[in-house]
């Protein structure tokens, strides 16, 4: 009877691959900086009144293949969203949180790295920040190239990506930092001297379409994943020097010419003049032309990527995603200038932007494209979010994804082939805090303790998030304790981002101990794996029912690993601590909090960690792979009442029919 319940909670589900090939897809994610749900046209825009922002590109990408109606960045700010989207880990376990612009993003396995080992060639065009201390690649700690990206060119700083023209001074900016010369590295090398009069937007896209021919031409056979981060249409609001160029892919649009003061095809003109004439002599202010001549210039870019592959006849074996770092921003880099994103209703039909967790600041235009790979003319209400994406693109490669992350391959719903497992969306910025549970969306924007309710909301009849659904029901008085409960089951407290919950006992399930008995289930699997993959999504080679969490159902010293998994029994709410020392790969969660990862770059140290769990029942995972050398697992726990020794017979409980 139980049994279901672990499956469900877990949202384990035995499914392979669901690419429907078996051909490893190019793999293009396009992410923007601050552009609103409501600038795409086929989105909002082209059914307001008034002068619409055009997005035809994006119009037909969209029609093409599936809108992620409900797609949500991680926080509603740059940083932690791009940690997030690399790193397959949601803002409960994130190393990068709140305002941490520059931090250093953790040493581990993410999106590029990952797919390094199943041969991908990887490339970073554009905007990072997340590079850590420093003045070089050398300093730099988490420069792309020491996080799996074989290739980056782009600003490497946060604060470089204000100001969209690199090798220029801007004399319009508000402050000194907003006007002067930004830096641009091409691997360990800085290239600005040669970039002047060269617009970001323009400059990236041009670099990224002949990456993408050199990479066709030069390893036909070699799949590629290109992650190209603009900086625009942020609050720079600076506008092109000359208009597109005529045409677009190979023959046509952007081009890289290579030469220093003439590097791209739109290297010429004045800085920051172009008005695109759909906007000039509407009546619209100067930085309403700016914006929107931004976005239209994006949605040119994109057009003239998607013809690229379709000239090189790749496009049947691209996947491409495009979307957004967070709402709209309220804020102009221009001296004397004021913005509102309610000028062109940037947010849509939703309140909040950029730095607020209402659906404004957090729901992001999402769309995936690849003819003969995405399902077209599809919307998808599945809530979903960016740490989904690594978890994806592993399975479009043909790789497990590794059991750390918090992501769930979104391939179902952008296929229409087989069942789409549900997963974590979880925001955390700041003092506010939101995810989805049961279909709602709670929100707390000033979580001063965990006492504060959530503010509850159905958001697809309830798109403005006017109608708080809490406590007007037996129901959704009770899904208000579910939410409490569940955030403290899904995150770990960090550090150097405190919370005001993160003194909180984990609370247990609702399940009496003496309904479960003695023992824990044990799953065997053997194959090799270059991290603990996610054996709840493979199958098992033997299944049976152990006494103790050791090694003597592991099917072979090498190329093998094991799934234990059952519950705790918590006799005393207290501070509870894990030690676990492993020759091989080790992964530990309670509930779906990551408590040991000891996995990555594993060197057999023990690792130890304190987790505040209430008296109660509490499903673990933990999951071991081996390695070179004699396979070992010992992991201990201390806590009130309890000196540090083996995982006691009656604490380890499991349900069987």
């Amino acid at each position: 009877m139980r049994i279901p319940i672990i499956l469900g909670l877990f949202g384990f589900l035995s499914v392979s691959s669901l690419s429907g090939q078996t051909d490893q897809p190019n793999i293009i994610f396009i992410l923007t900086d601050d552009l609103g749900y409501g600038d795409v046209g086929i989105l909002f825009q082209n059914q307001r009144e008034g002068v619409q922002l055009k997005t035809p590109e994006l119009d037909q990408m969209a029609r093409a293949g599936t809108i992620l109606n409900r797609h949500y960045c991680p926080a509603p700010i740059c940083a932690p969203s791009r940690a997030s989207l690399i790193t397959g880990m949601h803002q409960g376990h994130a190393n990068v949180r709140n305002m941490q612009f520059d931090k250093a993003i953790e040493d581990n396995w993410n999106i590029a790295n990952t797919l390094q080992t199943a041969g991908y060639h990887t490339l970073h065009v554009g905007k990072y920040g997340l590079q850590g201390g420093g003045n070089s690649p050398e300093k730099w700690a988490a420069y792309p190239t020491k996080r799996g990206f074989d290739y980056f060119y782009g600003y490497v700083r946060h604060r470089d990506g204000h100001q969209h023209y690199p090798a220029n001074f801007w004399e319009l900016g508000d402050n000194k930092s907003h006007q002067e010369k930004k830096e641009v590295w091409e691997n360990n090398t800085e290239v600005s001297a040669g970039l002047d009069k060269c617009y970001s937007t323009d400059l990236w896209t041009a670099k990224a379409k002949q990456l993408i021919r050199d990479e066709t031409k030069n390893n036909p056979k070699r799949p590629f994943f290109m992650f190209l981060s603009y900086d625009t249409p942020h609050a720079a609001l600076q506008v092109p020097t000359v208009p597109y160029p005529r045409g677009k892919g190979l023959k046509g649009g952007l081009q890289w010419l290579g030469r220093a003061g003439r590097m791209i095809n739109t290297a010429e003109g004045t800085i920051d003049q172009y008005r695109d004439p759909h906007y000039t002599g509407k009546g619209l202010s100067d930085v309403a032309e700016r914006f929107a001549t931004s976005i239209t210039r994006i949605d040119h870019c994109v057009g003239d990527i998607l013809q690229t592959l379709r000239d090189l006849d790749i496009d049947k074996n691209t996947v491409v995603i495009f979307s957004s770092d967070n709402g709209p921003h309220r804020e102009a880099y221009i001296a004397g200038k004021r913005w509102s994103p309610a000028t062109f209703q940037s947010a849509g039909r939703f309140q909040g932007s950029k730095g607020a967790s209402w659906e404004g600041g957090l729901r992001v235009p999402t769309f995936a494209w690849g003819p003969s790979r995405i399902k077209s003319g599809q919307k998808s209400n599945e809530p979903s979010q960016f740490h989904d994406w690594m978890a994806t693109f592993c399975d479009y490669a043909g790789l497990e994804a590794p059991a750390r992350i918090d992501g769930v391959s979104l391939l179902p719903s952008l296929n229409k082939a087989g069942k789409q497992r549900k997963g974590v969306v979880y925001a955390e910025f700041n003092n506010q805090q939101g995810l989805y549970l049961d279909g709602y969306k709670g929100l707390r924007m000033k979580t001063s303790d965990h006492s504060v309710d959530f503010a509850i909301f159905n958001t697809l009849e309830d798109e403005p998030e006017a109608k708080d659904l809490n406590g007007t029901t037996a129901y959704f008085s009770k899904l208000q304790k579910k939410m409490k409960d569940e955030v403290l089951r899904i995150r770990m407290p960090n550090k150097h981002a405190k919370k005001s919950y993160d003194g909180e006992f984990v609370p247990g399930l609702d399940i009496d101990a003496g309904e479960l008995r003695s023992g824990l289930s044990v799953k065997s699997y053997l194959g090799e794996w270059n991290w603990v993959p996610e054996f709840t999504q493979m199958t098992a080679k033997a299944e049976s029912l152990g006494k103790a969490i050791d090694l003597n159902e592991l099917p072979a010293e090498k190329n093998a690993g094991l799934l234990f998994s059952g519950y705790l029994h918590i006799q005393e709410a207290g501070d509870w601590t894990f030690h676990c020392q492993s020759t091989g790969g080790v992964i530990f969660k309670i509930h779906n909090k990551l408590v040991i990862d000891g996995d990555y770059k594993n060197d057999g140290a023990e690792i130890s960690t304190t987790v505040k769990l209430d008296q109660g029942i509490h499903p673990y995972r933990l999951y071991y792979k081996t390695t070179t050398g004699k396979p070992a697992l010992k992991l201990e726990w201390e806590g009130p009442n309890v000196v540090r020794g083996p995982l006691p017979a009656d604490a380890l409980r499991v349900d069987v029919p």
